[in-house]
């Protein structure tokens, strides 16, 4: 029996890759298989750009990506970003001072050139690609908002995850889109109306396809919304209970290739 869908997205971790960040050859065989029957994959991320290639060096042939949450829709075969849409100057300063003014331990960042750069105050807990030459600290706050950001990151050194998430979220009402993908306390903001569910949406008018062509797989806050959108939504059995909740069906978890799983059954791979 065929399957009705006609486009697989994904989100990158804890959902198509492993905790250890491998790609698995399951996966990766289930993939191909997909492209060659002419299905599609996309990535649906809220990695910037330049954290792709981890993955895309596991792979055959590298996937299209919705990156940033939604903010940045991106080509690799040309290495193209086909759509950006980011927090522009004047509301990165509201943004910024709203919360400075609710959350004075804050430590601001901003995703920039389509998040292929990456600038921090000094006060921000860098973990992660401090080495790479895109990445720069900032000295004064007025440098973090003087370049349009597809992502600006906003992290708390004393608010529980959730608290933090939720006063970041009443504090910035609908001016901005927030949302959260880490066990830290840390927020992901991102201009009114782009989430994944809209970046994926673009791309896929695009291809003439809709909604209801789609399969979509997620594990935390941040896919609810290309959950929701989706024609068949399916939570990670490490799923986030908000994305539970919001899911048509569970699968196994990453760990366990609970995406390669469930396209196997849907597909007849």
């Amino acid at each position: 029996m065929s399957s009705p869908f006609r486009l697989v997205a994904s989100d990158i971790d804890g959902t198509l890759i492993r905790t250890d960040g491998t790609l698995s050859p399951r996966t990766s065989d289930v993939l191909d298989r997909l492209y060659h029957r002419g299905v599609p994959t996309v990535l649906v991320t809220g990695r910037p750009v330049r954290w792709l290639r981890q993955l895309y060096d596991q792979m055959a042939e590298p996937l299209p990506a919705v990156c940033a949450n939604g903010a940045v829709v991106y080509d690799p075969d040309t290495d193209e970003v086909l759509r950006a849409a980011p927090l522009d100057v004047d509301l990165l300063l509201d943004v910024t001072k709203k919360l400075r003014e609710a959350v004075p331990d804050i430590a601001l960042a901003v995703e920039v050139e389509d998040g292929r750069s990456f600038w921090y105050e000094e006060a921000w807990p860098m973990r992660w690609d401090g080495e790479h030459q895109s990445v720069r600290v900032l000295t004064t706050p007025e440098d973090l908002t003087s370049a349009p950001a597809v992502k600006l990151l906003a992290r708390s050194a004393t608010h529980p995850p959730d608290d933090f998430f939720a006063l970041v979220s009443r504090t910035l009402g609908d001016v901005a889109e927030a949302t959260h993908s880490s066990s830290s306390a840390l927020v992901e903001i991102s201009a009114a109306g782009v989430t994944k569910a809209a970046g994926l949406a673009w791309l896929c008018e695009r291809e003439g396809l809709t909604a209801e062509d789609v399969v979509a797989f997620g594990d935390m806050p941040n896919d609810v919304p290309l959950l929701s959108w989706a024609g068949r939504s399916v939570a990670m059995g490490n799923a986030h209970p908000a994305v539970r909740e919001v899911a048509d069906e569970v699968t196994s978890t990453n760990d366990e290739d609970g995406v390669a799983a469930y396209l196997e059954r849907l597909f007849d791979l």
